[in-house]
């Protein structure tokens, strides 16, 4: 692997022309990143094709569908101080990787650096990558923008030694929503995140991201990031609130998140007091 480029990790399931359309642009990066595959127990032949139309692709084959939490296969399969994410719909712009490289150098305690994820043939920013880039914490000195408590997965860049020394992506989480859980973890145990302008991502999602169970499940994950993160009563305030903005959606996303009580309540470890005050403050922007 070369020492100065940063390796590109895709986790994909049954999307087989998607993540080849992926591999090709990714292939056209100037700085020509090693990628790596997971495939979550894909039925349509992904890996086959993958293995034969870019044999320098690694491809990490799965049994069974694991979610976000394939990510981590990767991460302690590579040997890289960084690894950047990508979704089998989402790719890289040309220099954005060495930029996240340099950045991430000049900023020991970041754990992950947050690119600007523009969305669709309009390349509209990303309302996330929106919010972060006004964040109210601030930005710290060496940093390459505002320090944040959230990133978009597809667009960010990670220090790999700190996101396994936490436990990577949880599996119970699936995807959708699965970033706020790895975010607060790296806060509480002291790393920053910080936000990149200039570090951009593409994402052309398919429809298929709007399909009425990724929401119920992005919503049960909201929850269960809530129950092991925060105090009883801030619980159950913000709980309300994530019902409350889930619709029809808020039945089922209730009673899937009440599933996953037993393992929550041995989960639990609250934030201590002062990354529950700038929690707050990202909260209140984002409802404002």
């Amino acid at each position: 692997m070369r020492a100065s480029a940063v390796p590109v990790v895709i986790v994909s399931r049954d999307r087989r022309e998607r993540l080849l359309s992926t591999l090709a642009r990714l292939a056209a990066l100037p700085e020509r990143p090693p990628v790596v595959v997971v495939d979550n127990g894909s039925r349509d032949g992904t890996v086959e094709a993958v293995r034969a139309r870019h044999r320098d692709v690694e491809v990490i084959a799965l049994d069974r569908d694991h979610g976000a939490s394939a990510r981590n296969v990767a991460l302690r399969a590579l040997d890289a101080p960084y690894a950047a994410l990508c979704d089998d719909d989402s790719w890289w712009a040309p220099g954005a990787l060495a930029r996240a490289a340099s950045a991430m150098e000049a900023a020991p305690r970041v754990a992950v650096l947050a690119g600007r994820v523009l969305v669709g043939h309009e390349e509209r920013p990303d309302p996330t990558c929106e919010l972060m880039a006004r964040s109210p914490l601030g930005r710290e000195p060496g940093l390459p923008g505002p320090r944040v408590l959230g990133f978009v997965a597809c667009g960010a860049v990670l220090r790999r030694e700190a996101v396994l020394a936490v436990g990577g992506f949880d599996e119970h989480y699936g995807i959708g929503g699965e970033e706020t859980r790895l975010a607060l973890d790296l806060t509480r145990a002291g790393w920053w995140l910080a936000y990149a302008r200039d570090v951009v991502a593409h994402h052309h999602p398919g429809a298929e991201r709007r399909h009425p169970w990724r929401r119920v499940r992005t919503v049960r994950n909201d929850l269960w990031t809530t129950w092991l993160h925060r105090s009883l009563p801030t619980a159950a305030r913000r709980s309300a609130d994530i019902l409350a903005g889930a619709g029809a959606t808020a039945p089922l996303a209730a009673a899937a998140a009440l599933r996953g009580a037993p393992w929550i309540a041995r989960g639990r470890r609250p934030l201590g007091p002062q990354a529950e005050r700038e929690l707050r403050l990202v909260e209140r922007q984002a409802a404002a």
